[in-house]
């Protein structure tokens, strides 16, 4: 016999753990599927452990799908705020650490015993460790149910959400399960690929930036198409096989294949115009002047790997010259061969496509009573605790429908 439910979340991670809270406190009981032994594992390493659990700017803007404005409706209706409001009921301090962005003082894991202690207010029965082998739609004249056969037994359930996230990290439990079941109920899907990921280069062209790995510093960067451009200041981080930081984990949503990306090392200043009208008054040799501006291991590594000798004398130099200097750092593409894929990216882009979808409880319209939240669909926000405020928005749309 089986055990029955009138909900069935399959996946205790942010979206799925907050689904159910919601739904068992309106009085739904409610069965939440997980088959990791270890609970949230996202959420713990998120942030540097301390998860950035919300940004207090996130707006439907700020993410990216086929379908735009698919988020407005669940972001309009469980905002930042309303997160916030859920961490002081907790009192768990928290601090707000670069563009409303906020994190946990202590530990990731007060958001993890938060999400616990709110399904326990609602009573969610748990199933983990538990592997689900497969799902079938139980069809009858009063209504459909979803049968789950599970390693924790058979379970009938009325309404079935999955919140089984995507690819990304597989190390922690990533699995592509949300898009089969997709595949099995016929629910297009958006081919997924790696998101807010280092990118890489060939190591025949990289070879002259190798020295620079581990230098830090602020650019504006730039990729994509003119309607789907991202631009960005953000802090760029050199690395020995490619680029990093949150500069380039923001643009690579936005990268394709074989597209080059633009950089500024320098957004404030204009080097090559700079160097030109001021260059009869420049005492310095350019690697001392550069210096001033630059890191000086990225300065000199810069003015070898651009055939400038670090001593010769500014004032000495042809204009020409100058201005290719100043090209080559306020006006820097280049061409990634690849990215460090879903071992390193933070979420996986593409998903279940949201034209299938309610955008008002996150329903299949072609499948009553099947639901997808979270990482699953194709709804990916910026670096910066956007993509967990899309979790719990989705989350709490789908709970307050089943």
């Amino acid at each position: 016999m089986s055990e029955v439910f009138d909900v069935g979340v399959i996946g205790a991670g942010a979206a799925g753990m907050m689904c159910a809270a919601v739904a068992a406190q309106r009085g739904r009981s409610v069965v939440l599927i997980d088959h990791s032994a270890k609970l949230a594992e996202k959420i713990r390493i998120s942030g540097g452990g301390r998860c950035n659990f919300t940004n207090t700017d996130a707006n439907w803007p700020q993410y990216l799908s086929q379908n735009p404005h698919f988020c407005r409706s669940a972001l309009s209706r469980y905002t930042p705020q309303d997160f916030i409001a859920l961490v002081n009921k907790y009192r768990i301090p928290f601090h707000e650490k670069h563009k409303g962005q906020l994190f946990c003082d202590r530990s990731a894991e007060d958001i993890i015993n938060l999400l616990k202690a709110e399904c326990a207010l609602g009573g969610v029965h748990w199933r983990m460790p538990a592997t689900v082998h497969r799902v079938a739609r139980q069809r009858s004249q009063q209504h459909d149910r979803f049968i789950l056969e599970t390693s924790a037994g058979e379970l009938s359930v009325e309404h079935l959400v999955i919140a089984s996230g995507g690819l990304s990290i597989p190390k922690i439990g990533a699995t592509d399960f949300a898009y089969r079941i997709a595949k099995q109920f016929d629910v297009p899907l958006i081919e997924p690929r790696p998101g807010l990921v280092p990118l890489t280069f060939d190591a025949a062209g990289w070879s002259p930036y190798v020295p620079m790995a581990g230098i830090a510093l602020e650019v504006d960067i730039a990729a994509g198409e003119r309607k789907s451009r991202g631009q960005f200041r953000e802090d760029l981080l050199f690395t020995h096989r490619g680029l990093s930081g949150p500069a380039v984990l923001q643009i690579s949503n936005y990268w394709r294949e074989d597209m080059a990306i633009s950089l500024n090392l320098l957004p404030d200043l204009d080097v090559g115009q700079v160097l030109v009208e001021q260059k009869s008054a420049i005492r310095k040799a350019i690697g001392n002047w550069l210096s001033q501006y630059l890191p000086t291991r990225l300065a000199e590594a810069w003015l070898a790997a651009n055939g400038f000798e670090a001593g010769a004398r500014v004032a000495e130099l042809p204009d020409q010259q100058l201005r290719r200097l100043g090209d080559s750092l306020n006006r820097w593409q280049l061409t990634p061969n690849g990215s460090e894929g879903y071992r390193k990216a933070e979420v996986t882009l593409g998903g279940v496509d949201t034209r299938a979808l309610s955008q008002q409880s996150m329903m299949v319209q072609a499948v009553p009573g099947l639901y997808f939240v979270g990482e699953a669909v194709d709804v990916t926000g910026w670096l910066g605790g956007y993509n967990f405020q899309w979790a719990w928005a989705s989350g709490v749309a789908a709970g307050l429908s089943v």
